[in-house]
């Protein structure tokens, strides 16, 4: 999906979330994944989970939370995408990662991403990046594996029920765990 060059992707500065910013994050990751908006760029969920990905809460919870930090990513000065890094031991977690809709596709992803594992190596020391995927998302997730990240089969429970991660679609949802080396 990924086709542009940096250059085409306009000024990008990466910078970490502050509590001031959790009203413009959260409607920023619900347009990458739920509802009609998502539908504009490709990581939509909306076929699979309907609701909320997120609220104010879960996203203030990635802010404030010892050793872990919300990566905001502002083109030309306006907040375009977002990732959640999280130190876990030897590893970090990579999750809610959100790229406004209208500008996937562009090579921003795969910048970002690029950058996240750079941080979390010179800032933590980890030797790799794990993130979950929802299984089924098979083109997600073979994006990830083009970018060095493999399929470990490990996978957990989607938690159905817990209208916080949205209401499913289907019967079949579990997360599968991606691992990298950074080393």
């Amino acid at each position: 999906m990924d086709t542009a060059t940096p250059q085409e992707t306009g000024r990008i500065g990466y910078r970490d979330a502050v509590e001031d910013d959790v009203a413009l994050l959260v409607p920023l990751v619900e347009s990458a994944y739920r509802g009609d908006s998502s539908r504009t760029g490709w990581t939509t969920e909306a076929d699979i989970l309907e609701g909320q990905r997120t609220d104010a809460e879960g996203v203030r919870a990635v802010i404030t939370t010892p050793g872990s930090r919300l990566m905001v990513v502002e083109r030309d000065g306006e907040v375009v995408a977002c990732c959640q890094l999280e130190h876990r031991g030897d590893a970090a977690y990579f999750g809610m990662f959100a790229v406004r809709p209208d500008l996937q596709g562009a090579g921003l992803g795969r910048l970002i991403i690029a950058e996240a594992e750079r941080r979390v190596r010179e800032t933590w020391g980890v030797r790799e990046m794990h993130m979950t995927v929802i299984s089924v998302r098979e083109e997600l997730v073979a994006w990830y594996e083009r970018r060095g990240y493999r399929r470990t089969g490990e996978m957990t429970p989607f938690p159905y029920g817990d209208e916080r991660f949205g209401i499913p679609q289907r019967d079949d949802l579990q997360f599968e765990l991606l691992v990298k080396p950074l080393v």
